[in-house]
């Protein structure tokens, strides 16, 4: 195994999500269940976390860097969050990078009060945005691009604050849910295609917002509906909803890689069963990609889903040959800078017994760089397998993400340096197949992709982006620029 090669990085193997939000308004001790709706989001960012209360006079805010119970780990913390309404978040670093100044929510004082975002997603022109509002006179408190919506904000001229909040949203580019507090409302919303998802639920009296149903679950909140495309969902504290339609009702884009890896498999995303979806995917792999086999095996968990569904259609029977220890983070200290398939090895094991002298088909949701692929087809093979064939639960993923998901530059994705054919070579596995990208429709419940209208944003496996990428053409050209200089004339 070739350690040197630039797909063999120390870092993680998989897409993440950039984030999670939750909010709720009309209820006793409201940051204490923001940050139990977190702790259920968790899995959406495990950098850092934090919480905006509001108790009528005040505005109060504690973020941190690590997980929720870290950062939230007694109640006495909840005192000095005191209030009704509270909204919290929970990240990975992707836009802005990490540290304390970009730990959301934002919070800003401005002329009509005080104002917190939080936000998921991905704004594809904050930096062209950022330039023209620095050149105004803007003075930055973070690299976020978050903190170009306040900004939009506070410079509009409406006289309105939610008209102002429109206003901005108007002018940006890419894909948001966000959950937004003033001291007389909180404002949840999604951008005009639904890239983002974002969820509505009733606790009593009160409203919450989610990034998912089941942070609504965990809490004990009853599933209202999800945030609609392009909708603003305006909630006061004596419980009165608003809900507005600013930007029309263009056709929903949702992210389609919610199903396949990002959202935990007991949630409903796009009014559909989460696990349901990634079991029938597993049903269309096999369907389209069948193997002789003895056992299907999951890469766990996110594989097990899909294996259960390509076992039930196959008729090959389901087994835990490898078995994940949940107690390894991704700090974990690597004993030497040589040694950089121990981390694959301390979080997954073969069960040998189970494994030895047989043909394996192993099913994982997704191959990035291909570093994990690799070293867990050849862990089966000195666990004796016989046999490894790798099924993949999403097309090959080609194109680096912009709306709020921690892609790779596309130089290190391996589908778009390699054809199937190399990639099975990479890995060293006897046969590798992805499902197609109508398979993948199929699963959830579309006759197929519709090419002349994508239900779904799937720019990963297409490259097709729904929005316009303002900062990567600047970029971009910029780059080309400076590459190619051009010699003025005396």
């Amino acid at each position: 195994m070739n350690l040197t090669h630039p797909f063999l990085d120390a870092d993680g193997d998989k897409l993440r999500e950039e984030c999670g939000i939750f909010g709720v308004i009309g209820i006793q001790e409201a940051a204490a269940l923001t940050a139990l709706g977190l702790h259920a989001l968790q899995h959406r960012g495990q950098e850092a976390v934090g919480i905006v209360s509001y108790d009528g006079h005040e505005f109060y805010t504690r973020k941190g860097l690590g997980h929720v119970a870290q950062v939230f780990s007694n109640q006495q913390i909840f005192a000095e969050l005191p209030g009704t309404m509270a909204s919290g978040h929970v990240r990975y670093s992707t836009t802005g990078g990490s540290g304390m100044r970009n730990i959301q929510p934002l919070f800003a004082d401005l002329a009509a009060g005080g104002f917190s975002i939080a936000h998921n997603g991905n704004i594809s022109n904050a930096m062209h945005l950022r330039n023209e509002l620095v050149r105004k006179g803007a003075i930055f408190q973070s690299t976020s691009d978050t903190e170009v919506i306040i900004h939009l904000v506070a410079t509009s001229r409406f006289p309105k604050l939610l008209d102002r909040f429109v206003d901005a949203l108007r002018l940006v580019e890419g894909a948001y849910s966000l959950i937004c507090m003033t001291p007389k409302r909180m404002v949840a919303c999604r951008d005009p295609l639904g890239i983002r998802p974002l969820v509505m639920g009733r606790l009593g009296d009160a409203i919450v917002f989610a990034s998912e149903t089941v942070a609504l679950d965990v809490t004990g909140a009853e599933f209202i509906r999800q945030v609609e495309p392009g909708e603003l969902v305006e909630v006061t504290p004596d419980g009165t909803i608003t809900c507005h339609r600013p930007f029309g009702e263009p056709a929903a884009r949702p992210c389609i890689f919610e199903h396949v890896y990002f959202s935990r498999p007991d949630s409903i995303f796009d009014n559909k069963s989460v696990y349901a979806v990634r079991k029938e995917i597993g049903a269309q792999l096999a369907i389209e990609s069948p193997v002789e086999a003895d056992l299907v095996v999951p890469v766990p968990d996110s594989g097990v889903p899909a294996a259960l569904g390509f076992a039930q259609q196959s008729g090959i029977p389901f087994e835990l040959g490898i078995i994940r220890s949940h107690y390894v983070g991704r700090t974990f200290i690597q004993p030497s800078d040589g040694d950089r398939t121990s981390g694959v090895k301390r979080k997954h094991n073969a069960n040998r017994a189970l494994v030895e002298g047989k043909r394996i088909v192993l099913i994982d949701d997704s191959i990035v760089r291909g570093t994990t692929s690799l070293q867990i087809v050849q862990m089966m093979r000195e666990a004796g397998a016989s046999e490894v064939h790798m099924r993949i639960a999403s097309p090959p993923t080609q194109h680096s993400c912009f709306y709020g998901v921690d892609t790779p530059e596309r130089s290190k994705l391996l589908a778009a340096q390699m054809d199937v054919e190399a990639m099975r070579q990479f890995i060293h596995a006897d046969s590798l197949a992805f499902v197609s990208i109508d398979g993948l429709y199929r699963a959830v419940g579309a006759e197929g992709r519709n090419n002349a209208r994508p239900q779904y944003c799937d720019a990963c496996f297409s490259g097709e982006y729904p929005t316009p990428l303002t900062d990567l053409v600047e970029r971009e050209a910029k780059a080309a620029q400076l590459s190619f200089p051009v010699n003025k004339v005396a």
